[in-house]
């Protein structure tokens, strides 16, 4: 019945719709499983815009592209909440170039703190910008293009719609131009199929019936360090949308997917708006595709908007690995896709050992006739002379790292054993090369081997 009315509402307001509108299931208690999961994409707008593009860029070796709406570069704000406001939304501060910010992502993945910066080459990246939006400025948005395109990524950038601030879908309740909640906007077009068409590289048409699969309610205090979600300003609850085909063993792909400022399920009376209006689970249940969505929430003067943290206010290390919401929404990756099963993908592991050689010399003895004077017999003896062999390098996925014993799995992500080296998630479309430097003690060499 919402959707009919919404309808009836969007055609009264002169909103084009043109869409067939499915019923949304409610959400069932449950909790995150893994499953077959073949790729791992993530999307977000305006706060959730900044956040997935810092998943993408720290974990770009998860991530294999992005959907972004309305947000800037990776680490724009330089951990100021003034920056953020004044130059990474509106633009009376400089800010830093695109150019700058790309040296540092350098920077930060060389010191190991980020996935190499290698893993953006040829990702694909999806990014819209409406012409009406004057939360984010047009050219903050342009400096997103420029340091994806920079970095080697695969854009398209989608800047001529008149949309507001806002995230854009055939069901929004919104008209096209204005910022008003709940921030999904209805502009007669269809960006999740453009969005989806550029990650997934082609997408079927979305289911217009009932659909067939779960939105599942997770309990997240158990992904987050510490069991407390609200001390890093994230719900309790989150959701996933689980269609039956993936629940059933399909080979399915994983999006994250990261709502907005004042779009939380807890923010106000939002509840499932967002889920149920960002044209995703449509999609998800006619092209295998899991979408996740994890939930922020309000905390005092720090985040009363209930933002994703782009700015710095849970700590310094917001946009990196140890960044206390990252490693959260990493953990929920981590579960989902714990039971990948290896014969999806496999980088079957190369060892280069060098044996050791050894060169003697047979001993050579020199006698007299006993009717004359004896010398005792001398030998000598040319010892061996070993070949210290060549440091040991395994490139294989995370799954054969772990199997092999090189690696450990800890809350579904990998590391190196010895040195504790951050490798992603555990799965078998995630792959390092390792460097032998110790007994048991290795440590990520990619590229330099």
């Amino acid at each position: 019945m919402k959707r009919f009315l919404l309808a009836v509402a969007a055609l009264c307001s002169g909103i084009a719709t043109g869409v067939a509108f499915a019923a949304v299931p409610s959400p069932t208690p449950g909790t995150l499983s893994g499953y077959h999961v073949g790729a791992v994409y993530v999307a977000g707008v305006s706060s959730g815009g900044y956040m997935a593009n810092q998943l993408h860029v720290a974990y770009s070796g998860t991530f294999k592209g992005a959907g972004i709406f309305t947000a800037g570069p990776y680490d724009c704000a330089q951990d100021s909440v003034y920056t953020a406001q004044y130059a990474c939304m509106a633009t009376f501060q400089t800010r830093k170039t695109p150019a700058e910010l790309e040296q540092e992502t350098r920077d930060r993945a060389n010191s190991g703190v980020l996935d190499p910066v290698s893993g953006l080459s040829g990702s694909k990246v999806y990014l819209y910008h409406g012409t009406g939006d004057t939360t984010v400025a047009a050219a903050v948005n342009d400096d997103l293009a420029t340091y994806y395109r920079d970095l080697g990524a695969n854009v398209v950038y989608d800047n001529a719609s008149g949309a507001g601030h806002a995230w854009v879908s055939p069901l929004g309740p919104v008209a096209c131009a204005s910022t008003a909640a709940p921030y999904i906007n209805n502009c007669g077009n269809d960006p999740e199929h453009d969005m989806l068409a550029q990650l997934l590289g082609s997408v079927r048409a979305p289911n217009t019936s009932a659909l067939g699969g779960q939105l599942i309610e997770f309990d997240q205090n158990q992904y987050v360090s510490g069991g407390s979600a609200a001390s890093i300003s994230m719900d309790g609850h989150g959701f996933a949308y689980v269609p039956s085909a993936c629940a059933g063993g399909t080979t399915c792909t994983l999006l994250v997917t990261l709502h907005g400022c004042k779009q939380g399920y807890s923010y106000d009376s939002i509840g499932d708006t967002f889920m149920k209006d960002a044209y995703l689970n449509e999609y998800a249940d006619t092209n295998n595709l899991i979408v996740l969505y994890p939930q922020a929430i309000t905390q005092s003067s720090s985040n009363p908007n209930g933002c994703w943290d782009w700015w710095g206010y849970t700590g310094a290390a917001y946009a990196e690995h140890a960044g206390p919401q990252m490693k959260a929404v990493m953990a929920m990756v981590g579960a989902l896709t714990s039971t990948t099963p290896p014969t999806t993908t496999t980088v079957p592991p190369t060892t280069t050992t060098t044996p050791p050689t050894t060169t003697t010399t047979p001993p050579t003895t020199t006698t007299t006739p006993p009717t004359t004077t004896t010398v005792p017999p001398t030998t000598t003896t040319v010892p061996p002379t070993t070949t210290t062999p060549a440091p040991v390098c395994v490139t294989a996925s995370n799954y054969d790292h772990v199997q092999a014993d090189r690696a450990h799995v800890a809350l579904g992500s990998t590391y190196a054993n010895g040195s504790n080296d951050a490798m992603g998630l555990w799965n078998t479309f995630t792959t390092h090369t390792l460097r032998q430097t110790g007994p048991d003690y290795w440590v990520v060499a990619d590229g330099q081997c």
